[in-house]
């Protein structure tokens, strides 16, 4: 495995990410911010369907969510009430991709996105 997750013990422990990524790997994967198409108005499911997404942009680059060193999570008008269907999301689309990484994770919060129908936009950046 290229990229190696740590919680050093001087910062806080974080349930969905790790602090820090040590890639050891040759090869970067830059994946383009993913969106949910057709999922509706729900953040929960566009969250699964960009992880979903996400894994299959790693997978054509021979990889997976275990060699992500990097996430960025856009999430439009973002309030802390909204971190349940967050998680949410990101539980299922972890579920079906058998995957438990949790890479560090950035959490930002745009006015929009592409599209209006789109909430959530998710970019990694991987090694292997």
């Amino acid at each position: 495995m290229a990229v190696t997750l740590v919680n050093p013990p001087e910062l806080p422990e974080i349930d969905v990410y790790h602090q820090v990524s040590i890639a050891s790997g040759t090869k970067l994967v830059f994946v383009a911010g993913q969106v949910a198409w057709e999922t509706g108005r729900d953040l929960a499911a566009q969250v699964e369907q960009c992880y979903v997404n996400v894994g299959a942009a790693l997978a054509a680059a021979g990889g997976s969510f275990d060699d992500v060193a990097k996430l960025t999570c856009y999430v439009v008008d973002w309030t802390p009430d909204k971190m349940p269907a967050l998680l949410d999301g990101i539980a299922r689309g972890s579920a079906k991709l058998g995957t438990t990484a949790k890479p560090p994770a950035s959490l930002i919060g745009v006015a929009a996105l592409d599209v209006p129908e789109h909430l959530v936009e998710i970019e990694v950046t991987a090694v292997l």
